[in-house]
C-alpha cells in the first residue's frame, strides 16, 4: 500500500562455474551496493504516499519556564531543572541560551517556531546507549498497516566548539514489538554541527504484523558524550502511510479551495483519485476547526457539499482511505490534503442615521465597513465616491440615498438606506439695540427659524426661545443662533446698554459749633445725570453745588437730590448738628434768695449726653449728672454743702476736649 523511497537489494549467487566466472562482477556489485547503503544512511525514509493523522504526537507540551520530567520508563537520563543539562542529563524547556560558555546554539523556539513550545534537550552520556523510549499502546496501531515514524532533531553544538572536533550525535531508531521482535531499524548517521539552527526530520516506515497493534521505538545514541553529542528532540510522530491521494474541486487535480459569500447558495463537486485497487473510502468534514468527523454515506471518490444561505466560516473536506480493510478505525487511515470552502463574512456596514442638510450647503454621506462602495440617490447617477459629496444642494436632492459596500473578497453587504432632508435656508431677524436702566428688563426678539440659542445666557430668563427677557447688570451684546432642522444663522446680535442708575450720597452727618461753617461732601454716581441740588437752601452758600458750604445756626437736615435723564431722581439726607456755646459760671449762691441759687451753665441742656462731675478739695465727688436738665443747687445727697471752692469736669460727649475748672459756692 505504501509508496516509499526505500529499496531492498537481494543477491543470489549462481552455482558452480557460472558463479566463479561472474565473481568479479558480483564483487563490483557488492561494493557498489555497500557504497549506496552508506550513502543512504541518515536520509529520512519517509512516506511518499499520503499520510494519516498522527496516531501519536509527542511534542513535549508548552508553557513558560521549565517543563516537568518525562514519565517512568521513557529515559534513563537524569532530569534537571535548567536549560543547560550536564552529561547524561536532559531537560524539558522552551529555549536554551548561553550554555557551556556559549558553545551551544541559542534556541528561542521549538522546531515549529512556538516560543512557548517545549522540547527535550539532551546532553549525551559518556557511555553510548539507549536514551529515549516511545511506546504506542495496545490498540493505537492497526495490524497489517504501514506507518511512518519520524522525529525532529537538531545538533546543539556550534561548529567552532571543541576545537572544531566535537562529537556528533549518531542515533539508531529500533522499532520493536512488545515481545522484542525488531520490525525495523534506522540510523541517522552523524548529525553534523551547523552555523545556524537547522531542525531536520529523521524517520522511517514500518509495517505492523497481522497480530500487532502496539510497538516500542527505542532511540540509541551510538556516540559517547564529552565535548559534543548534545541535541534537541521534538515532535515524535506515528502516522499511517498509504496510497497517494489527489483531490480538488471539479477534478482530482483541481483547485484546493473555493470562496463563497455569506448568505449565498452553492453546490460543489469534490473529486479524488487514489492509487491502488479497490480502496475503501470515507469523506470527512471539519467545520471551523471543530475537528474531523465522518460524513455518513460519503464513500465514493466524489462528494457534493451544498450550501444554502451559507453561514460564514471555514469548511474543510478530505477523503480518508483505509490502509488495509478497516476504514472504521481512524488510526488505519491516510487522508487527502484538505479541500476548503471559505464562506466569507459580509462587510459590516454601520447604519447611517437620517441626515439634514441646509439648502445651498454641501451634502456629505460616509459609509464604513467595506473596501468599495456604490452610492445612488435622487437625481444622482450611481457613483463609487465615498464619502459621497454633493455641493450647493437644493430641495431636489432630498430623498433616500442607498449605498452598497463590498469587501476586499468581493462580498457585498445588504444595501444601507439613508433618509436625507434638505432644510430651507434661514433668513434670520433680530430686534434693535436698546438701552435700559440697571435692574430693568427688556424683551429681545429673533425670528426666521424653528430653534433659537442665545449667548451668553447671563441675564436672560431663557436662552432657547425667540423672545427672552434680558435683565443684564452691565452692557451686554447677545448673539442668537437661529436654526431649523438643518440650517442655521449665527450672525445676528443685539446690544443691551445698561444705564447705571443715579446714586446720591450726602457725605455723612456733620457736627459744628454755633457760629461755625461746614462743607457738605456730596457724592453722585450714575449715567446721564442732568441736575444736582440741595434742599432746603437755608444757610447754604449755593444749593446747586454738589459740595456747598453750610452755616446753620441750629440743627438742620439737608437733602441732596440727583436727577437722571432716564432713570429717575434719588436723594440722600445729611444731618448737621449745631452745638451751642456753653458758659460755665465760676460762682453761685444757693441761699434761696431767688438770685443765683443754682449753678446755671448756659446751653449745657443742648448736650443731653454730656457728663458733669464736681469734686471737693479732697477729691470726693459731690455731684454727677448726665445731661443738665436740672441745674445743681449746691447740695450733696440732699445735704447743703459748705461754701468754698469746688472743682468740675465737663465732657460734652461730642469728641471735643473735656472742660475743667473751679466753681465757688457762696454761703
Amino acid at each position: 500500500m505504501g509508496l516509499c523511497n526505500y529499496t531492498t537489494f537481494e543477491f543470489k549467487p549462481i552455482p558452480g562455474v557460472i558463479f566463479l566466472l561472474m565473481r568479479p562482477i558480483w564483487l563490483k556489485l557488492f561494493f557498489l551496493v555497500t557504497g549506496m547503503a552508506f550513502a543512504l544512511q541518515g536520509l529520512a525514509q519517509v512516506c511518499t504516499g499520503s499520510l494519516g493523522d498522527p496516531v501519536i504526537n509527542q511534542d513535549f507540551g508548552s508553557g513558560t519556564g521549565q517543563g516537568t520530567g518525562l514519565g517512568t520508563g521513557v529515559t534513563n537520563y537524569n532530569f534537571v531543572g535548567n536549560d543547560c543539562p550536564d552529561d547524561g542529563s536532559y531537560t524539558i524547556a522552551s529555549h536554551t541560551d548561553g550554555c557551556f560558555a556559549n558553545t551551544w546554539h541559542a534556541l528561542g523556539t521549538d522546531h515549529t517556531g512556538n516560543p512557548n513550545g517545549y522540547m527535550m534537550i539532551v546532553n549525551a552520556s559518556n557511555n553510548p546507549g539507549l536514551f529515549y523510549t516511545q511506546k504506542a499502546d495496545a490498540g493505537q496501531l492497526c495490524p497489517n498497516t504501514t506507518y511512518e515514524f519520524a522525529a525532529y532533531i537538531v545538533n546543539l553544538i556550534l561548529p567552532s566548539a571543541c576545537g572544531g572536533a566535537s562529537t556528533r550525535p549518531n542515533i539508531t531508531f529500533s522499532i520493536e514489538t512488545t515481545t522484542g521482535e525488531v520490525l525495523k531499524t534506522y540510523n541517522t548517521g552523524d548529525i553534523v554541527p551547523t552555523d545556524d539552527v537547522k531542525w531536520k526530520q529523521y524517520g522511517t516506515f514500518f509495517t505492523t504484523p497481522a497480530n500487532v497493534t502496539s510497538v516500542i521505538v527505542k532511540m540509541i545514541n551510538n556516540a559517547p558524550g564529552g565535548c559534543g553529542n548534545d541535541l534537541a528532540l521534538d515532535d515524535i510522530t506515528f502516522r499511517a502511510c498509504g496510497p497517494l491521494i489527489q483531490s480538488g474541486f471539479g477534478t482530482s487535480t483541481g483547485q484546493p479551495s473555493q470562496e463563497l459569500c455569506e448568505g449565498q447558495t452553492a453546490t460543489y463537486t469534490l473529486k479524488a483519485s487514489v492509487t491502488g485497487n479497490n480502496p475503501v473510502l470515507q469523506w470527512q468534514v471539519n467545520t471551523n476547526g471543530s475537528g474531523w468527523t465522518d460524513i455518513g454515506g460519503a464513500n465514493t471518490n466524489a462528494y457534493f457539499p451544498s450550501f444554502n444561505n451559507a453561514i460564514k466560516g471555514v469548511y474543510q473536506y478530505r477523503l480518508g482511505v483505509s490502509n488495509g480493510s478497516d476504514i472504521s478505525s481512524v488510526n488505519c487511515r491516510v487522508y487527502s490534503p484538505p479541500l476548503t470552502v471559505n464562506v466569507i463574512p459580509l462587510p459590516v456596514v454601520r447604519p447611517i442615521d437620517p441626515q439634514i442638510f441646509c439648502e445651498g450647503n454641501q451634502l456629505t454621506l460616509t459609509a464604513t465597513g467595506g473596501v468599495t462602495y456604490v452610492w445612488s440617490g435622487p437625481n444622482l447617477a450611481s457613483t463609487t465616491q465615498n464619502p459621497l459629496v454633493i455641493n450647493n444642494v437644493t430641495r431636489a436632492n432630498e430623498g433616500i440615498y442607498t449605498v452598497v459596500a463590498t469587501s476586499d473578497r468581493g462580498c457585498s453587504a445588504a444595501p444601507v438606506h439613508v433618509q436625507v432632508k434638505i432644510a430651507p435656508k434661514i433668513v434670520a431677524g433680530i430686534s434693535n439695540n436698546i438701552a435700559v436702566c440697571a435692574g430693568e428688563g427688556t424683551q429681545l426678539s429673533a425670528s426666521g427659524g424653528l430653534y433659537y440659542k442665545w449667548t451668553p445666557s447671563t441675564g436672560l430668563d431663557h436662552d432657547d426661545i425667540p423672545n427672552p427677557v434680558a435683565r443684564p447688570l452691565e452692557t451686554t451684546t447677545y448673539n442668537v443662533d437661529v436654526s431649523n432642522d438643518g440650517c442655521n444663522d449665527d450672525s445676528k446680535t443685539v446690544t443691551v446698554t445698561v444705564r447705571q442708575n443715579p446714586v446720591a450720597d450726602g457725605g455723612g452727618n456733620k457736627n459744628i459749633f454755633q457760629g461755625q461753617s461746614v462743607k457738605l461732601n456730596g457724592i453722585i454716581k450714575g449715567d446721564e445725570i442732568t441736575n444736582v441740588y440741595w434742599t432746603p437752601a437755608t444757610a447754604l452758600d449755593n444749593p446747586n453745588l454738589l459740595t456747598p458750604t453750610a452755616s446753620p445756626a441750629d440743627d438742620i437736615t439737608y437733602t441732596l437730590h440727583i436727577v437722571s435723564q432716564n432713570c429717575g431722581t434719588v436723594s440722600s439726607n445729611v444731618f448737621v448738628r449745631v452745638y451751642k456755646k456753653i458758659t460755665v459760671p465760676n460762682a453761685f449762691s444757693p441761699n434761696n434768695d431767688g438770685v443765683n441759687d443754682t449753678w446755671n451753665i448756659e446751653a449745657l441742656i443742648t448736650y443731653p449726653e454730656s457728663s458733669i462731675m464736681v469734686f471737693n478739695r479732697y477729691g470726693q465727688k459731690v455731684y454727677q449728672s448726665t445731661g443738665y436738665a436740672k441745674a445743681w443747687d449746691g447740695k450733696y445727697n440732699g445735704a447743703v454743702l459748705p461754701g468754698g471752692t469746688y472743682y468740675y469736669i465737663i465732657d460734652l460727649k461730642n469728641n471735643t476736649p473735656k472742660r475743667s475748672g473751679w466753681v465757688y459756692i457762696l454761703r
